[in-house]
């Protein structure tokens, strides 16, 4: 990726993934998002046909021509969304490109997508929960559409639908077929099985149809176990880098966990030392391997690059519980240093990441050497090392104003204060979200500014941590009660001012009354801030 409009959205999926992860809350297609933007059905009157019409190559369908496409297509993959939905928005271009790809290498290969809110029936028919929601149609099959699994940009589009039009994985009859299959990849996939037509095999060729980033084989031919050492059925993971071949043996009586051979998949298709590049990204986070450990280090450095070695010698006893990972503060790798409170003079430096808590953990002095660093690492999975939180300094004036100003320093004294009833709006500068509430949160503090008991604060949460409280997502709001206890409520509703009063003066919740749909989704609870197509697989929520 290139300019400066790229490098923007890198450092969107930085903050996501490293500092607020929207990965780590687990939102995906099929799934729903934790908050989500409240959509109105809106019922078309106008009598429309059935005749196929297209935007950007992608097939418009309604309740009158959904049938028609199904049957005219082997192949559909529907996109529901709404035209309010930002992540839709990301979506459109990308879904468009990979139309136009599709359509030109194959006519069986088609996307098709549904104003999901116009188009209440279908939404209905299909249980659609939150927008985009992906499904694919197979052989005019309306009543089982599969859940689309793969990333949200034009390339994981496309071959994840390649993947399906055809045999997921690459049948390979003898020796000098899987001795070929597996030169020309970087990683390649076998799957060795006594019979191809089993449970455990109808299991592997389902899985390849997900992970459409790596090249599958198949094999059942007796010359093939005897060429590779197998006798039982076992699926290798072959690659051109580090120990080259990894094995997943199928145990007889639990045969073929698609869980756990995903996973194995995903962990050995990386090498032990990965570079955090843009075309490294996606794996390293798409890894799901729940535990970073990183080097910063400046490779225009001669010295400095010698530390690679010992790093990469760390981290083979580490294999599936901690990713190692390569910062060049140089280059690409420069961006995300302020996520950690460091700046390229810093270099070189070590920082281990827990990634479904977002901690930090540093050494008390940096030691570099293969033993150092594993021991530090096994110290901190045993919990022997306490996190590294950031903290800004507080601002002078950060209690003169309506609207109190925190930090990591302060938090704690304002928001357990057992006097106060603290309301605190955690958000990030580039947030998009937070923009758009901050006039009704600087509105909330002028209202209560002369309320004793009450404290109206914000926190900048890309420069300030709390140890036991982590921010998934922009904007999140908390409510912190007067009393003993620690108290802590999340705020979900709408965010004005009046919903916020109410909220207030209802001390942490809000008085029950009838459902009101909204005219527009603008005031209701959005999802954290979009990433970029084919990063975070965020979505908004009905």
């Amino acid at each position: 990726m290139r300019g400066s409009g790229a490098r923007r959205l890198w450092l969107l999926v930085l903050a996501l993934a490293w500092l607020g992860p929207a990965r780590g809350a687990g939102v995906g297609p099929g799934d729903e998002a934790e908050d989500g933007e409240v959509a109105e059905e809106e019922e078309v009157e106008e009598v429309l046909s059935d005749e196929l019409g297209e935007e950007d190559g992608v097939l418009v369908l309604h309740e009158h021509n959904f049938a028609r496409a199904l049957r005219e297509h082997r192949l559909l993959l529907v996109e529901f969304y709404a035209r309010w939905c930002r992540h839709c928005q990301a979506l459109a271009p990308q879904f468009a490109q990979a139309a136009a790809t599709l359509r030109n290498e194959s006519g069986e290969l088609r996307l098709a997508k549904v104003d999901a809110p116009a188009q209440a029936a279908l939404s209905r028919e299909f249980g659609i929960t939150a927008y985009p929601t992906l499904k694919l149609f197979r052989d005019g099959n309306r009543t089982h559409p599969a859940n689309y699994t793969g990333r949200l940009d034009a390339q994981g589009i496309v071959r994840w639908m390649q993947r399906r039009a055809g045999p997921s994985a690459e049948l390979l009859q003898d020796t000098a077929a899987a001795a070929a299959f597996v030169t020309a990849q970087d990683v390649a996939v076998v799957g060795f099985f006594k019979d191809l037509r089993g449970e455990a095999a109808q299991a592997f060729y389902e899985l390849a149809g997900d992970l459409v980033d790596v090249a599958f084989g198949a094999a059942e031919a007796p010359e093939l176990f005897e060429a590779y050492g197998l006798a039982a059925d076992t699926v290798c993971v072959f690659k051109k880098f580090d120990e080259e071949r990894a094995d997943f043996p199928l145990d007889p009586a639990r045969g073929l966990d698609a869980a756990e051979l995903s996973r194995f998949i995903r962990v050995h298709s990386l090498e032990l030392l990965m570079e955090f590049t843009s075309e490294t990204s996606d794996r390293i986070f798409d890894a799901k391997i729940p535990h970073h450990m990183l080097l910063f280090l400046n490779k225009t450095e001669a010295a400095q690059l010698e530390l690679q070695g010992p790093f990469r010698e760390a981290a083979a006893a580490f294999r599936g519980k901690v990713l190692f990972v390569l910062v060049d503060v140089s280059g690409y790798g420069a961006g995300v240093l302020p996520f950690f409170g460091l700046t390229p003079a810093d270099a070189p430096t070590l920082r281990f990441v827990k990634m479904e808590t977002n901690r930090k953990y540093q050494m008390e002095e940096d030691a570099f050497s293969a033993s150092a660093v594993s021991a530090f690492v096994q110290a901190v999975l045993d919990g022997k090392v306490k996190p590294n939180l950031l903290s800004a300094e507080p601002p002078e004036d950060w209690d003169t104003k309506p609207v109190k100003v925190l930090v990591g320093k302060t938090f704690e004294q304002v928001a357990f204060d057992e006097t106060k009833n603290v309301f605190v709006k955690f958000y990030a500068p580039w947030c998009s979200h937070c923009k758009e509430m901050a006039a009704a949160w600087e509105e909330l503090g002028e209202r209560y500014k002369d309320h004793e008991d009450i404290v109206i604060a914000e926190m900048d949460a890309t420069a300030n941590e709390m140890e036991n409280i982590a921010i998934r997502g922009y904007p999140r709001l908390y409510y912190f009660p007067a009393g003993p206890g620690r108290k802590m409520i999340e705020y979900k509703s709408n965010r004005d001012v009046e919903t916020f009063s109410k909220f207030l003066e209802n001390r942490g919740t809000l008085p029950e009354e009838p459902p009101v749909v909204p005219e527009t989704p603008k005031n209701a609870t959005d999802t954290e801030e979009p990433s970029p197509p084919g990063t975070a697989e965020t979505r908004d929520e009905l």
